[in-house]
């Protein structure tokens, strides 16, 4: 019997599918103008490249992150993957150089341990709270020893809703959490997390935000004979 799809898979897909050309003129130019999280997508992207294996652009909506990262000359063998069949339409329309794959968070179709770092860019932001541990356990699956990810999400303690996203009908729900509740569940999926931040939202330039803004870097961890790279300790 095949697993009946949650629903708010079903919403969101038909969501951006509605959206997706609209979607893509307006946030275009969006990283472009924001130095902090093209500061971090960059501190991820170094460290996924470190491992020489494929990096998963997770949620990657039109593909401009994806475009992105492979922009950055760290030689990525970046892709994404995306829910939503318009979205990835648009991407490989923009960006015909790089591969886009249909897919969900939830159940990846990637081998186990074969990427080198996987970015989950204002993705999970859709995901209910009783599905992040689903996802966040994947994330570890498919991630090699020592591979990052990197979450960046909307702050907060309330979710906003909204029926009407650039000028057509949705049903979203845009989840907004504590960087430290998110460190917190990837800890509890057997993820390493590494630097916890938050950013106070933005009011002036051409892309205000509603919200705080939260960044969490995790990676598997490395599993040795002896102790972790983490471990500075030393003996007198």
């Amino acid at each position: 019997m095949t697993e009946r799809e949650p629903a708010f898979l079903r919403a969101t897909r038909t969501s951006y599918d509605t959206m997706a050309p609209d979607y893509a003129a307006f946030s275009r130019e969006e990283l472009a103008a924001k130095p902090v999280e093209r500061s971090v997508v960059a501190a991820f992207a170094e460290l996924a490249a470190a491992h020489g294996l494929p990096v998963a652009d997770v949620g990657c909506g039109t593909g401009r992150v994806t475009a992105h990262l492979h922009g950055l000359g760290l030689g990525l063998d970046v892709f994404g993957i995306d829910l939503s069949p318009g979205m990835l339409a648009v991407a490989r329309e923009e960006h015909p150089g790089l591969r886009f794959e249909e897919g969900s968070m939830l159940g990846l179709d990637v081998p186990d341990g074969s990427l080198g770092g996987l970015l989950a860019w204002y993705s999970t932001i859709h995901v209910p709270d009783e599905e992040l541990p689903r996802a966040f356990a994947e994330f570890h699956r498919v991630l090699a020893p020592g591979a990052p990810v990197q979450l960046g999400f909307q702050a907060g303690d309330e979710p906003l809703r909204l029926t009407e996203g650039l000028g057509h009908e949705v049903s979203l729900v845009f989840h907004r959490r504590q960087p430290e509740r998110m460190a917190a569940l990837l800890r509890a999926a057997g993820l390493e997390v590494r630097t916890v931040l938050w950013k106070e939202r933005e009011t002036e330039g051409p892309f205000p935000e509603r919200a705080p803004q939260g960044f969490v870097l995790a990676r598997r961890p490395i599993v040795s004979g002896g102790c972790d790279d983490g471990d500075t300790s030393t003996t007198d």
